[in-house]
């Protein structure tokens, strides 16, 4: 049962700003409330004496108004001057009043106050102190006061009475069998009630770093709904039927392999008899497949893709710009064309006559190999057998695009293999949980020739010294790219610009061209910009970060990120690996505008130490947790509130073991601990 209003208010009456308030945090449900734990804790069991308050405490004291009035100088605020009964004083400021603030702090009131305290002109002052009027000998608070995250039109007050009806209310038994928790964790029922109103004696420092045994239990039981989702997901799809592909000696793939320029590494080789032996059984596919930058994933792809087609079924290529799937696009044409593969090519700028051709091809079946970006799953996109379907930088990608074109083979009762690409590595930890529906492939290692990138950062003061290595490199017949956060002046970021940063490095740089790239850019611009600069002919490009990823120029031997500070962990190292492609040292160079935050001290350190992308995703986990890695995957909604994956390893490793127990043997107790903790959010995880 939800958190009401009193039953004097009609049930047809339109619903306060509170109420719509808690259904904006999601807090339908009596468990939602209940689940809806402290940010913080205020302490109200006892009082000190005025006397004993030093600058900085965070104190509760109780006295009486000596002296309240209202000053205009230096700017209108109500000055109250309280004793304790010792007679010892402190002021209290509010700069922002009410009359009511007035009538409760008028001279001989008794009041409890509770703020920080500072040493002032006058003494020692309060600024805007929480307080309430009270008698003599009134209770202190019998537990410590919650603090819990809300909203401006949620009052904590309200929140309170909320959470506590939520928790008087809650089905809190104990599902989860007791010999599958951990041992010395307390109850369900027992942690929360703790975590709400934990006693004075409770360690404030155990309850705010959460290492505390009811925040332990907190969090098995948040993981172990986790797992038992992902589990589940797997389990369903094991379940669910895929085309069953046959691997012949001297088919497409093994021609493919034999017309490449190259040979593959071992990971390649690893990587691709994985995918092949999925791709073998009449399961669906559901494989990640994660490698640094440079590491080879589209030829491994195209192996792939080359199964599928000789068996006769089309594949799907997805990326996420239309930059990114064009280079596929001319890569995978160069590769498969002289085959005889008919290859599709859908982006949403590609409109009339050559759009319908395109459409019929793929409906036809003509087109064994169909790439584009989001214009792939459109509804009026329809393919005659869709095989597999290959999805790069999965993570830029929300859960409805990836079952939209999962869906479109559900006509025939089959599912097509998944395959989704990634070159952000995934930590161990994110493997485990977030990830753990999927089977992981991994290309550890680069091809042979791949020159080292050497990583230097600077203040944005030595734009000059910058400015001269670039006409250095220039002079030798190298390329250059400089990335900058915005493409235009904002008024509300003092950012270096794309446009401004073009102008500059056309007057710095004469008789060279220097292109703009941008993503407001028409298709046809971007590509005219981007042949111009594949070909050579272009020295600088200046860039937003719509070459992040899939831009491969090998003579590019220079990247300038202006303003790193602003940019994630992992999209600096993408952006890093445009350059290092070629035979030639690379150096990429970080510019940043001061002072630094702490994570932006760690990012671009990070940066300098190590190129290696697995070490970079590590890092990223402990600095921005686990968001930059799940992008869309659940819609927005965060699966896990109060796991740390980077402290937690050890309440992951017992939750894994802990669900295909439960799972197995009792499986009405599994479903209703997904239910009691994840509602209507486990569907995201089978996407």
């Amino acid at each position: 049962m939800a958190f009401s209003p009193p039953p004097s208010v009609p049930e047809h009456k339109e619903k306060s700003a509170p109420q719509k308030a808690l259904e904006k945090l999601g807090l339908l449900r009596d468990i939602d409330l209940a689940l809806h734990l402290p940010l913080r804790y205020e302490d109200e069991t006892r009082l000190v004496p005025i006397a004993a308050v030093r600058d900085g405490d965070t104190a509760q004291v109780e006295g009486t108004v000596r002296d309240s009035r209202v000053q205009f100088r230096p700017r209108r605020q109500l000055v109250v001057r309280m004793a304790d009964d010792a007679g010892d004083e402190l002021v209290l400021r509010f700069l922002h009043f009410y009359p009511s603030h007035q009538k409760a702090l008028e001279v001989g009131r008794r009041i409890r106050v509770r703020g920080e305290a500072r040493g002032g002109f006058f003494g020692l002052e309060m600024v805007h102190p929480a307080f309430r009027g009270v008698e003599a000998g009134t209770p202190l608070a019998a537990a410590l006061t919650p603090v819990y995250p809300t909203s401006a039109a949620l009052p904590q007050a309200y929140l309170r009475k909320a959470v506590a009806s939520g928790l008087a209310h809650a089905d809190l038994s104990d599902v989860v069998p007791a010999g599958l928790v951990p041992p010395g964790l307390p109850g369900l029922r027992e942690s929360l009630r703790l975590l709400h109103h934990p006693a004075p004696d409770v360690s404030l420092a155990a309850l705010e770093d959460h290492s505390h045994p009811a925040w332990r239990r907190l969090k098995f039981e948040e993981l172990l709904a986790q797992q038992l989702s992902q589990l589940e997901a797997r389990r369903e799809r094991e379940a669910q039927r895929a085309p069953r592909f046959a691997v012949q000696g001297g088919g497409l793939q093994e021609q493919l392999l034999g017309a490449l320029p190259f040979g593959l590494t071992a990971a390649q080789r690893r990587v691709g008899e994985e995918i092949a032996s999925d791709l073998q059984r009449d399961t669906p596919m559901h494989r990640l497949l994660q490698g640094d930058v440079g590491s080879g994933k589209t030829v491994v792809a195209a192996l792939a893709a080359a199964i599928a087609i000789s068996n006769g079924w089309q594949c799907a290529l997805m990326a996420p710009t239309e930059i990114l799937a064009e280079q596929h696009f001319r890569k995978l044409v160069h590769w498969l064309e002289p085959f005889d593969v008919g290859i599709a090519w859908l982006t949403g700028s590609r409109k009339g006559k050559g759009r319908r051709a395109m459409l019929e091809r793929v409906a036809s079946g003509e087109a064994g190999l169909v790439v584009g970006t989001h214009a792939v799953i459109q509804d009026e996109v329809q393919f005659a057998k869709l095989g597999l379907a290959v999805i790069d930088e999965q993570h830029r990608f929300g859960v409805q695009q990836r079952l939209a074109l999962r869906h479109k083979l559900a006509e025939q009762a089959l599912e097509p293999h998944l395959l989704m690409m990634s070159a952000t590595p995934i930590p161990r930890t994110l493997a485990m949980t977030l990830f753990a529906d999927l089977d992981i492939s991994t290309i550890d290692e680069l091809p042979p020739g791949r020159t080292p990138i050497v990583t230097k950062v600077f203040a944005d003061t030595k734009r000059a010294a910058v400015l001269e290595r670039i006409r250095d490199e220039v002079g030798q017949g190298r390329q250059v790219y400089w990335v900058c956060p915005l493409i235009e002046e904002s008024e509300h970021l003092d950012l270096q610009n794309a446009t401004a940063t073009h102008q500059q490095l056309v007057e710095a740089l004469p008789g060279r061209m220097v292109g703009l790239l941008h993503g407001r850019m028409p298709a046809a611009e971007k590509a005219a910009v981007m042949s111009l600069f594949g070909g050579g002919q272009m020295a600088v490009l200046v860039s937003t970060t719509v070459i992040e990823v899939g831009v491969d120029v090998p003579n590019a031997s220079l990247m300038v990120i202006e303003h790193a500070e602003r940019f994630g962990l992992s999209q600096l190292h993408q952006l890093r690996g445009r350059v290092g492609r070629g035979g030639v040292a690379s150096v990429c160079v970080l510019l940043y505008t001061g002072p630094l935050s702490d994570t932006g001290k760690a990012r671009l350190k990070a940066m300098a130490e190590t190129t290696d992308g697995f070490e970079i995703a590590r890092r990223d986990l402990e600095i921005r947790g686990p968001g930059e890695f799940l992008g869309a995957r659940q819609s927005g909604a965060p699966l896990l509130r109060f796991a740390d994956l980077t402290l937690d390893e050890d309440l992951v490793r017992a939750a894994r073991q802990a669900a295909g127990r439960m799972l197995d043997e009792h499986p009405a107790a599994a479903r209703e601990h997904v239910a009691r903790w994840l509602g209507g959010r486990a569907e995201y995880l089978k996407a």
